[in-house]
């Protein structure tokens, strides 16, 4: 007489080992990944910005860095400093977790198999910054009108409230356009320089792709920080006027016009005018890009890392 033999079931589904996606992770593992960057990067930096903002906001002047901190020190105190800092909290987070998780994945169409493709890297930083910029540009509004001096504003709800009662939403996308225009080529620049600075760089250093070290994507990101920040401070500054226009003292525009606005500069300050904050805006962006490239690499590192032990 046979003698059947029961086998048990294997109630394990059947997954595939590899993740839809390219660097063996899943799209909202990006968008984690570049959340976790953008609020370190903003939250660490927050003081340099605020002077930046208060260099940039007021035309006539010559204030310096020095000035500048000098000042809000000794009437506001150091929280003056970080006024404000709850509307990049909201907005960085969001809209870093969209730039990250458009570059990653623009990078990888346009390269067409071939990572060290430049324009590939350009490209795709042009696509992210367009996106992003769309979560982010109201919260920067917000932002900068609670870091000028003397803000009429109580907080980060107060702003909002107020700017939609007495301007419109149109208000908070005003420099939409002009921020767009300066994001757009500094991008390009950055993601470009970056790419190729960390392929330099690894090449004096060589190690696997696994094993990237954090110096390679903290230099990489200041250099490449710091010489699109330069570049395009006529435009920030742009950007800054447009932002806090109307308030605090801060020139009126007739028109959000980006040629307008630079003549209303020029007119006003001269040609030095359009370079006003320059030194904090690459004293922000050179350590902000380190910090945002090396946390963003190491979340990164951290989800492959969970892929292959669960593999």
């Amino acid at each position: 007489m046979a003698t059947s033999v029961s086998h048990s079931p294997d109630f394990r589904p059947e997954v595939s080992v590899t993740p839809p996606t390219h660097d063996g992770l899943y799209f909202w593992q990006f968008m984690i990944a570049g959340s976790i960057a953008g609020s370190v990067e903003h939250m660490a930096m927050y003081p340099v910005d605020t002077l930046k903002t208060r260099i940039q906001a007021l035309g006539g002047g010559s204030s310096t860095v020095r000035q500048a901190l000098g000042s809000i020190l000794k009437v506001e105190g150091p929280a003056g400093l970080y006024r404000g800092i709850g509307a990049m909290g909201l907005g960085a987070g969001p809209a870093h977790a969209v730039y990250f998780s458009v570059y990653e994945f623009a990078k990888e169409g346009f390269s067409m198999g071939n990572k060290n493709n430049p324009l590939a890297h350009a490209i795709a930083g042009v696509c992210a910054t367009v996106t992003s910029d769309a979560v982010l540009t109201p919260m920067d509004v917000v932002k900068q009108r609670l870091q000028l001096k003397s803000s009429p504003y109580k907080g980060v709800r107060d702003c909002v409230k107020r700017i939609l009662v007495e301007e419109g939403i149109g208000a908070l996308y005003a420099s939409y356009r002009t921020t767009v225009v300066m994001n757009a080529p500094y991008t390009a620049v950055y993601f470009a320089t970056y790419e190729a600075a960390k392929r330099g760089l690894k090449e004096v250093s060589p190690g696997s792709d696994e094993d990237e070290r954090l110096i390679v994507h903290a230099t990489a990101g200041a250099a490449a920080g710091s010489l699109a920040a330069a570049l395009t401070t006529p435009l920030d500054v742009v950007k800054t006027r447009l932002q806090c226009q109307g308030v605090c003292g801060c020139d009126k525009f007739s028109s959000s016009s980006i040629g307008y606005v630079l003549g209303c500069v020029v007119k006003k300050d001269g040609y030095n005018g359009l370079m006003k904050g320059w030194i904090p805006r690459m004293m922000f962006h050179a350590p902000a890009a380190a910090i945002c490239w090396s946390t963003y690499e190491a979340s990164k590192s951290f989800f492959q890392h969970l892929h292959n032990h669960n593999n």
